[in-house]
């Protein structure tokens, strides 16, 4: 039986990276500032890039390129304030999306690093 989320053509992935970025670095990955899109969840970020046609400048999910936007995904919300990395608050329901949308980032997208968090950010 597959993973669940599992892609439906296989994809070969590159061994993760370990490469940390601050929040603000992070932002330069918006498909904008770069060709490179990534994007964020539960901190560890992923590369993309391939996926323009969503993730990229004006697409549908643009609002998550160059951040950590794990409260939107798990609470299914496109709104630019929900593109946020905290997790405090969500229901159960919500934390259990999150872990979906984690799980299906990374059986697609290769893993760049992780976002350092600082105390101020230190919500989740």
């Amino acid at each position: 039986m597959a993973p669940r989320f599992a892609p439906k053509e296989p994809v070969q992935l590159a061994p993760p990276q370990d490469r940390v970025f601050t929040p603000e670095e992070l932002r330069k990955y918006d498909g904008v500032e770069s060709d490179k899109i990534y994007v964020a969840v539960k901190g560890v970020v992923f590369d993309v890039s391939h996926k323009r046609d969503v993730y990229g400048p004006q697409k549908s999910y643009s609002v998550f390129a160059g951040k950590d936007g794990s409260r939107g995904l798990g609470k299914s919300s496109l709104k630019l304030e929900d593109a946020v990395p905290f997790t405090e608050g969500m229901t159960e329901s919500e934390l259990t999306v999150l872990d979906d949308w984690f799980s299906y980032f990374s059986q697609r997208y290769n893993v760049m690093g992780r976002v350092a968090l600082s105390t101020s950010s230190n919500r989740m």
